[in-house]
Parts: C-alpha cells; structure tokens; sequence
C-alpha cells in the first residue's frame, strides 16, 4: 500500500517532516474515530464537544502517549507560553523563592518560565528586557531598584503586560507587587529600641536602592525622640560580604553601636560574622535584626530576629497580575499588591 505523504497540521506549520517517534493529531483521531479538527478542538477546549466524543479522544490522548507540538501552538496562538523573571540575584535565597512562586502559579496555567540574573547592573537588565521581548514572551517580572519608565516603553509598545516587583514606578500600564518595606523597617528599629538600644545603625543595601527601608528606620528612631545619624547608615551590596563589609566600618565609630538593623538578612549575617570576630556578643554586645526571614536566619547562631518578606507571595502575585492580562484585562488600571511584613523574634536582639 503506498504511503500517504498528508502530514497532520501542527507538523505542517513546524515546517519539517514529521518526526516518525512523535504521535501526531491525525494518529490520534484515527485511534478516536473522528477528525483531526475535533481533535483540536477537544485539547485547546475552543468548541463544544459531546462527552463521549472528548472521552474517546482523551482515551486515545493516554494510550498512544501524544504530546502537543508547542512550536506549532505558538504559531497559531500568537503566543509564546512563556514569563520572563528578571531578577538581581538567583543566589539570594529571597529571588529563588520569589521565581518560585512565579514560576508555581504561572506552571498551574500552562506557561514556562526563563528565569534572567542581572547582579543588580542596569545595562545587564536592560539587555534581558530587550532579549526576552525578541523572544516574543507573553510577559515579563522585574524584580529591581531601577525600574523607570524609559525601561517599560517597549513592552508596553508591544503590549507586553510587565509586572515590577519591589520598586516604585508610578506607570499607568504597569503593575507592581511590593511588601511594606516602611513599616517593616519600622517594625524592625522600633523593636531594637524597645529593648534599650540606643545607638541602633542601620546596614542599609547599596546607594539609592532600599529608601522605604530606611524611611521606615529614620522614622522609629525620630519617634522615639533620637536622633537619625548620617553616620551611622552605611550602605551594604546586599550581600553576607556587604553586611561584612559595613559592620567592619561601624565598628570604628565611637562609640560603637549597640544596635544594627540590617536591610537584608544576609547582610545581618554577614555583620554577625564580624562581631563574633571581634570577640563581642549578639545580642548582649551588639543586638541585630534582618530583613527577609530567608531560611538561613533560623539557622545562624544565634537565630536571627528578623522581618517577614513574602517572596513566594510576591512571586505568586505577580503571576497572577500577569495572567490577567495576558487574559482579557490588558486595558485595565494598574494595581498595585502591598504585601504586609510582620517581626518574627528570634534570639539575635
């Protein structure tokens, strides 16, 4: 019997022959006695099919193991399946849980994820955003200081929905999904002081970055009647190395602090390092309290007092923003997701 060279139509738009280990649409309708188009339309869910029908295609579905050619999917839906994460640090353990949550939401409703680490440099998340967008994405989150509203003009020309996630961009088209960074800081100073610090510093993350952070610190001390001292808000690079870094250098003010509210809780850790160096104690010595509760805060000894920062919420959220627009609210206000922050009391202050 000669061979028939009619290719189903997802092999066609893949232009290629059809892989011969690859079941194809037309298999399956064989199989389910019914069409290829039925077939379509029982997978996409587009049109109406009987019960019986859609069960004998499933059944088909299951017993000859057939998977959708995404290309050719792309093709037709004028989608790509895929979010883009664009964040400054995978290994911050914050950005994993917050790609995390993304990717857990987004995965529920069929999309992929490709995940961008930019070490916090703008051209590096300039260059990303460009990429992915080339990449025909159906949207992208940022989680960065630095988003301005030059960066979102092209995905917002493309129709792109764009989710900003920790920053403060005041955009008519762009979502944002941020926790309550003030009143967590806030929190954080107001607890140090409650204890009877005095001369609490603060590690406050790198120059220009973190400013409700330290708001949130400047106004617990202001509250309490002390004074805010340029001197003692040093910033850090967000890193265990950073925190390092700046408790070396508060440590040669005298007096020295007896208090450091830290704006992340790797740099809390890092500054712990540095006390232990120097043969003082936390908390008897110096108190210390983070930001974050990454998992590594409970581990350190002492466990680190610290602040809640959902990133797996955050991350959820953000999906979630993205999803919707990508759906029918594409024309919608922008919203924006505060996320609350709440002390957690740990052993380190």
């Amino acid at each position: 019997m000669p061979t028939s060279d009619r290719t189903s139509a997802d092999e066609r738009t893949e232009g290629k022959r059809p892989d011969p280990g690859r079941v194809t649409i037309a298999q399956v309708a064989h199989a389910a006695r019914v069409s290829p188009t039925t077939v379509s339309h029982v997978l996409s869910g587009n049109r109406r099919v009987s019960a019986i029908t859609a069960e004998r295609v499933h059944q088909a579905v299951r017993e000859l193991g057939y998977r959708p050619s995404f290309v050719a999917r792309n093709l037709r839906t004028k989608r790509s399946h895929m979010i883009a994460v664009i964040v400054p640090d995978i290994m911050n353990p914050f950005y994993t849980a917050l790609a995390r949550g993304l990717a857990d939401t987004v995965n529920d409703a069929g999309y992929g994820t490709y995940i961008c680490n930019t070490d916090a440099l703008v051209d590096r998340e300039e260059k990303y955003l460009q990429d992915v967008l080339d990449r025909g994405v159906d949207g992208v989150a940022m989680a960065s200081e630095h988003v301005v509203t030059g960066q979102v003009a092209e995905p917002v020309r493309l129709g792109t929905p764009f989710v900003c996630i920790g920053g403060s961009i005041d955009h008519p088209e762009v979502d944002v999904v941020a926790a309550d960074d003030e009143e967590g800081s806030r929190l954080a100073t107001s607890y140090l002081i409650e204890r009877g610090a005095r001369r609490v510093a603060m590690i406050k993350g790198t120059v220009d970055s973190g400013v409700a952070r330290t708001a949130g610190y400047r106004n617990a001390l202001l509250d309490a009647g002390l004074e805010f001292r340029e001197d003692l808000t040093l910033p850090g690079q967000w890193t265990r190395q950073g925190g390092r870094d700046a408790m070396r250098e508060l440590l040669t003010r005298q007096p020295a602090p007896d208090a450091v509210f830290c704006a992340n809780d790797l740099m809390a850790i890092g500054a712990m390092d540095v006390i232990r160096e120097r043969g003082l104690s936390v908390p008897d010595d110096i108190a210390l309290v983070g930001f974050d509760d990454i998992e590594a805060a409970s581990l350190v000894t002492p466990p680190l007092t610290t602040v809640t920062n959902p990133a797996y919420d955050a991350g959820n959220a953000a999906g979630d923003l993205l999803l919707s627009r990508i759906g029918d609210e594409r024309t919608g206000a922008r919203r924006t997701v505060l996320l609350p922050c709440r002390l957690v009391e740990r052993q380190s202050a």
